[in-house]
């Protein structure tokens, strides 16, 4: 993702905050909201790694707490030729992950045990490939920054419906602060849409490049898209701005979730990353039948609970 598409999607998130303090307040609504705009955007280019992280209380991950994760990460990091980025875990059942900061020399990455308890060795590495992908496409500082304004722009519009916008500024009444109820956040979600979509594709890609198989990701996007729905995710389920950071989405609803998924098909990540092993010619190899890749032989034996 360049810079000025980068730049377009923040002021339009941004022009929807204003939008809705305008809404509230009118044209003094909207300077504040504009203010507002501009501070967040400011506090989250420095700080909202460390927010996001803090929502869905990530814990972070060394040699001694996560030896063989913390491994594989590392390897990783060589290949794609990236800074070691800070290793997070998420105690969660349901098997996801997402990275996040400003640049790579500022990343971290983040995976859920049960991603670790539901993978294989292989898998892990192609999901965290997958992520690191994203931090060599400097996708991390949009996804976070993203993750943010929206939350606050949802929550901005749920103030609409006690406050009932300025009587004194606009005539919407009921049905207007309605609208700005449902609207605002559903813009927020498109422009997340248009943030995530195409840019799964090139980091599956470039994760499946990482990692040397991508058969390993598509078997772990398998594996990952059959849990997501049936085993929840609190934390995300409280901050669903944050959703489109994830792998897969991390929402268990069926709905509106899925109408507006900021994420693309699994079935079509999959087909596209098994044409990719086509091409480099190790289709057939399975997700854990042996083949070492980065690993190392001492690591395969001291895998835990990678199967």
């Amino acid at each position: 993702m360049n810079y000025f598409k980068t730049a377009l999607l923040l002021a339009a998130l941004t022009a929807l905050f204003m939008a809705i303090g305008f809404a509230l307040g009118g044209q003094g609504g909207m300077v504040i909201a504009f203010l507002v705009a501009l501070a967040m955007n400011a506090y989250s280019y420095w700080n909202a790694d460390k927010v996001v992280l803090r929502m869905h209380n990530a814990v972070e991950a060394d040699e001694k707490n996560a030896p063989e994760f913390f491994e594989i990460i590392r390897r990783l990091a060589e290949a794609a030729d990236l800074p070691m980025p800070r290793v997070y875990l998420i105690n969660s059942p349901q098997p996801n992950a997402f990275a996040t900061g400003r640049n790579p020399a500022n990343a971290a990455v983040a995976a859920t045990t049960g991603l670790l308890d539901t993978l294989s060795m292989e898998e892990v590495a192609g999901v965290m490939a997958h992520e690191l992908a994203h931090v060599k496409n400097r996708d991390t500082l949009v996804m976070t920054l993203t993750a943010t304004i929206a939350g606050a722009i949802s929550m901005l519009a749920n103030f609409a419906f006690f406050f009932g916008g300025n009587r004194n500024n606009n005539s919407m009444g009921l049905i207007g602060t309605l609208a700005i109820m449902v609207l605002a956040p559903l813009g927020a979600a498109l422009v997340q849409m248009a943030i995530s979509r195409t840019r799964e594709y090139a980091a599956d890609r470039m994760g499946a490049m990482i990692c040397g198989n991508p058969v390993w990701l598509a078997s772990a996007l398998e594996k990952i898209s059959g849990a997501a729905h049936h085993i929840p995710n609190p934390s995300a389920e409280r901050n669903p701005a944050t959703a489109h950071m994830f792998i897969i989405n991390p929402l268990s609803g069926q709905r509106m979730d899925n109408l507006f998924s900021t994420h693309p098909d699994t079935e079509n990540r999959i087909r596209a990353l098994m044409q990719q092993a086509q091409e480099m010619g190790n289709a057939a190899q399975p997700a854990a039948a042996g083949h070492d890749g980065p690993w190392s032989q001492a690591t395969r034996a001291n895998r835990g609970p990678w199967g």
